[in-house]
C-alpha cells in the first residue's frame, strides 16, 4: 500500500488516456489541412466538403453522452478500443472515395463515431472514476491531449500534403490510431477498486455499483439528458458551449487555414500557426485546470468567453500575406483560450448533477459540437457566397460575448439541506412511563 501511494496507477491510466486522446486527436487536424487539396482534386465546393466536417462534428458531439454510458456499462478499454479501429477505418478508407457522400461516409460517420467515443465525456469518466485529487488538473491535462494530437500531426499532415499528396495524410492518420490501441488494452485500468485501492486522494476502496442488470447505455444517457434538461443551469452550459464550438473546432479549427490561404499565406505556414494554437492551448487548458481546483468556475468561464470574442473581433484586421507580430499575438492568446473553456464546465456540471455529471458533461459537450457543426457549414457558406469569411468572424465573435453573459447568469448551487434525525422513541418513553403514578 505505501508504494501504490507514492505512485499511483491513477497516473498510468491518465497517462493512457492522454495518448489515446492525441491519437485519435490526428483527424482533428486533418479537415483543415485537405479542404483545398479535395476542392481542388474533385471540384466539390467549399461548402460540400465543410458539410462532411459538419457531420463529424455532430455525430462526434452526440456521440459522447452515448459513449460515457457504455463506459459504464462495458468499460473504458473495450469503448476505447473500438473507438481508435473507428478513426482508423474512416481515415484509411478516403483514399478509396470517389462521389462527395463517400467522404461524408468516412470523414462524418466513421470517424465522427470514433472520436466522439473518446470526446471530453471519456475525460470526465476517468477523472471521476481515478480522482479525488487533482480532478481540475488532470481534466486540463487530458482535455490538452486532443491540443496535443494537433500540435504533433497539423504541420506533419501539411508537409506530406505538400510533398506527396492527401491521401498519404489520410494513411498516417489511421496508422497513428492503430498505434495506440495496444497500449489501451493492456494498460487502461477500468477503476482503482480493482486493484484494491481508493481513489488518488481518496481514503477508503469504493467499488463501483455492476451495470449488469441494470438500464441499458442509451437508457443511461438518456436518463441524464432529462436529468439536465429540467435544470436551468444545463441550458446555461449548452448554450455557452455551443459557442464555444462554434468559435473553436467550427470556425477557427476548420476555416482558418483557408482563410489564411485567401491572402496569400501558403498552408504550410498557416498550418503551422494553427499548430502554435495546439502548443498554447496545452499550457493555457492545463492552467484553466489548476484554476478551476481554486477560483470560482463561473467566474473563469465568462473570462475566457468575453476575452475569446474580443479576439474574434480583431482577427479580421490581422490577416496579411506575411504573419506579422500581431498576429502571433493573437496565436498566442487563442491558443491559451482554445479549450480552457472544458475544466470548469466538467466541474460545473459535476457541481450541478452529481453522479451523473459525466452523463450530462456529455449532452453539453453535445450542444458544443452543434454549435460547431454550425459553424463550419456556415462559414463555408459565407466564402463560398461573399469570396471572404471577414462576417463570420464578426457573427463568431458577437457569440462569443453572449457566452460570458450565460456564464455569469449561472447561480452557486445551494448545499443540500442537512436531515434532522428525529427526537429517539426512547427518549419520550420514560417521560410518559413518570406520568403515570400520578394518573393513580
Amino acid at each position: 500500500m505505501k508504494s501504490s501511494r507514492l505512485f499511483h496507477p491513477a497516473w498510468v491510466v491518465a497517462a493512457v488516456a492522454f495518448v489515446a486522446l492525441v491519437g485519435a486527436a490526428g483527424f482533428r487536424a486533418t479537415p483543415s489541412v485537405l479542404l483545398h487539396p479535395l476542392h481542388a482534386e474533385f471540384g466539390w465546393p467549399l461548402a460540400t466538403i465543410s458539410a462532411a466536417v459538419s457531420v463529424n462534428l455532430l455525430l462526434y458531439g452526440l456521440t459522447a453522452p452515448f459513449a460515457a454510458a457504455l463506459m459504464e456499462r462495458f468499460g473504458i478499454r473495450r469503448v476505447v478500443t473500438g473507438a481508435l479501429l473507428l478513426v482508423a477505418a474512416g481515415s484509411g478508407l478516403t483514399v478509396f472515395m470517389t462521389a462527395s457522400w463517400q467522404l461524408i461516409a468516412c470523414w462524418g460517420v466513421l470517424v465522427g463515431l470514433g472520436t466522439g467515443s473518446m470526446a471530453l465525456a471519456f475525460v470526465a469518466t476517468v477523472t471521476g472514476r481515478w480522482f479525488v485529487k487533482r480532478r481540475g488538473l488532470v481534466t486540463g491535462v487530458l482535455t490538452a491531449g486532443g491540443a496535443a494530437g494537433q500540435l504533433v500531426f497539423l504541420p506533419v499532415l501539411a508537409n506530406l500534403v505538400q510533398s506527396y499528396n492527401w491521401k498519404v495524410a489520410a494513411l498516417v492518420v489511421a496508422a497513428a490510431a492503430l498505434l495506440v490501441v495496444p497500449l489501451v488494452v493492456f494498460f487502461l485500468r477500468e477503476h482503482p477498486a480493482d486493484l484494491g485501492l481508493p481513489l488518488y486522494g481518496g481514503t477508503e476502496v469504493v467499488r463501483p455499483q455492476p451495470a449488469a442488470g441494470g438500464p441499458g447505455a442509451a437508457s443511461r444517457a438518456l436518463s441524464g439528458l432529462r436529468t439536465g434538461v429540467r435544470s436551468r443551469a444545463f441550458w446555461l452550459l449548452a448554450g455557452g458551449f455551443a459557442i464555444c464550438g462554434a468559435t473553436t473546432n467550427g470556425l477557427v479549427g476548420t476555416h482558418f487555414i483557408p482563410a489564411a490561404h485567401d491572402h496569400g499565406v501558403a498552408e504550410t505556414t498557416a498550418a503551422g500557426l494553427l499548430a502554435l494554437v495546439g502548443l498554447f492551448d496545452i499550457v493555457g487548458t492545463i492552467a484553466s485546470g489548476w484554476l478551476t481546483d481554486r477560483v470560482d468556475s463561473r467566474v473563469l468561464l465568462a473570462a475566457y468567453y468575453g476575452l475569446r470574442g474580443l479576439s474574434l473581433l480583431v482577427l479580421p484586421s490581422l490577416f496579411a500575406d506575411t504573419t506579422g507580430p500581431t498576429m502571433l499575438v493573437f496565436i498566442v492568446f487563442y491558443g491559451l483560450d482554445w479549450v480552457a473553456t472544458v475544466p470548469p464546465t466538467v466541474a460545473l456540471c459535476r457541481e450541478y448533477f452529481g453522479d451523473r455529471g459525466p452523463v450530462v458533461f456529455g449532452w453539453v459537450f453535445a450542444s458544443h459540437q452543434i454549435g460547431a457543426a454550425i459553424a463550419a457549414t456556415g462559414a463555408g457558406f459565407v466564402r463560398d457566397r461573399l469570396g471572404e469569411y471577414t462576417l463570420a468572424w464578426y457573427v463568431a465573435g458577437a457569440l462569443a460575448i453572449g457566452a460570458a453573459v450565460l456564464s455569469l447568469m449561472l447561480k452557486r448551487r445551494e448545499p443540500e439541506p442537512v436531515p434532522v434525525e428525529p427526537e429517539p422513541a426512547v427518549a419520550t418513553a420514560p417521560r410518559a412511563w413518570r406520568l403515570r403514578p400520578s394518573d393513580g
